[in-house]
C-alpha cells in the first residue's frame, strides 16, 4: 500500500529534471500522475517508465505561461482523471540576460511569469475543488536564490522565485484551517538541463557536487506525503560542498552588455 493511494498529482515541468524524478516517485507511492510540460515526447517518456513500474500517470502538453491553457488543463484533468489532489508547481526558466543592468523588460516579464504568475494561475485554478473538499496540497519548488540571489540565477529569476515563496507563504496562512497545506522547496544548485543554459555551463566535475534532481524530488515527496494533519511550510535543500562560482558570477555580469561600457572588461 502506497502513501499516495488514491491521490492525483499534477506536475509541472515533468519531462525532464526534477519534475521527471518527482513524478516517478509520486506514482511509486500510488498516485495517479499528470504530467505536464510544453513538450509532449518527453512526457510520454515518463509515462511509459512509469506505467512498466506498475505506476499509473498521463501526459498532457501545457505551457504554464498561458492562463488559459492552465484553465483548460485543470479542466480537462478533472474530467478525465479526477479532482486534483496535489499540485506540484516546478515548472521553471531563468531569463538570457541575468543583469539587472541589461536585461529587457520583455525578458524581465517573461521570466517573472513563467516563475511566478503560473504559480498563481495554477492555483486559483485547483483551489476552490480542495476548499470544497477541504484537503489539497500544493508544493512549489522555488530556489536557494530567495535567500542568496545573485547573477548566478540571475535578477528577474531571484525576483520570481521570492515572490513565489511569499504568495505560498500567504497560501499557508490563508488556507491551513481549511485543510490546505502550502509548501515551499527551496533548492540549491541542481544538475538539471537548465544548466545547459547557463551563461557559463558548469563543467562535468562542477555538476557532479551538484543536487541530483532525484534528491530535490524525495523532498517533494516527503512534504506530499505527510499525514493530513502534519506539513512542513518550507524546505531548504543544499548541496554539501559548496563549489566556487566566481567564473560563472563573472561570465553572467555581461550578458547582454552593449559594446563601449567603460567598465567592461577588455577580454
Amino acid at each position: 500500500m502506497g502513501l499516495l493511494d488514491g491521490k492525483i498529482a499534477l506536475v509541472t515541468g515533468a519531462g525532464t529534471g526534477i519534475g521527471r524524478e518527482t513524478a516517478i516517485l509520486l506514482a511509486q507511492e500510488g498516485a495517479t500522475v499528470v504530467l505536464t510540460g510544453r513538450r509532449i515526447a518527453p512526457l510520454q517518456q515518463v509515462v511509459s517508465a512509469i506505467e512498466k513500474a506498475g505506476g499509473k500517470a498521463v501526459a498532457h502538453a501545457l505551457d504554464v505561461a498561458s492562463r488559459e491553457a492552465i484553465i483548460e488543463t485543470v479542466a480537462w484533468v478533472k474530467g478525465n482523471v479526477g479532482s486534483i489532489d496535489i499540485l506540484v508547481n516546478n515548472a521553471g526558466s531563468a531569463s538570457r540576460v541575468l543583469n539587472a543592468r541589461f536585461i529587457s523588460e520583455t525578458e524581465w516579464n517573461a521570466t517573472v511569469n513563467v516563475n511566478l504568475t503560473a504559480v498563481f494561475n495554477l492555483t486559483q485554478a485547483v483551489l476552490d475543488d480542495m476548499l470544497a473538499r477541504k484537503d489539497g496540497t500544493i508544493i512549489t519548488v522555488s530556489s536557494l536564490a530567495v535567500v542568496n540571489p545573485n547573477l548566478l540565477g540571475g535578477a528577474a529569476y531571484g525576483a520570481a522565485k521570492a515572490g513565489v515563496k511569499n504568495f505560498m507563504t500567504f497560501l499557508h496562512n490563508t488556507f491551513r484551517n481549511q485543510g490546505i497545506r502550502a509548501t515551499t522547496i527551496l533548492p540549491g544548485e541542481t544538475d538539471t538541463p537548465i544548466m545547459d543554459n547557463r551563461a557559463r555551463p558548469p563543467l562535468d566535475s562542477e555538476r557532479a557536487v551538484m543536487l541530483n534532481p532525484h534528491d530535490v524530488a524525495r523532498a517533494v515527496l516527503l512534504c506530499a506525503s505527510l499525514q493530513k494533519g502534519a506539513m512542513i511550510p518550507e524546505l531548504h535543500i543544499c548541496p554539501t560542498f559548496m563549489r566556487d562560482t566566481s567564473a560563472d558570477i563573472e561570465t553572467a555580469r555581461w550578458v547582454g552588455a552593449p559594446a563601449g561600457l567603460a567598465d567592461k572588461p577588455k577580454s
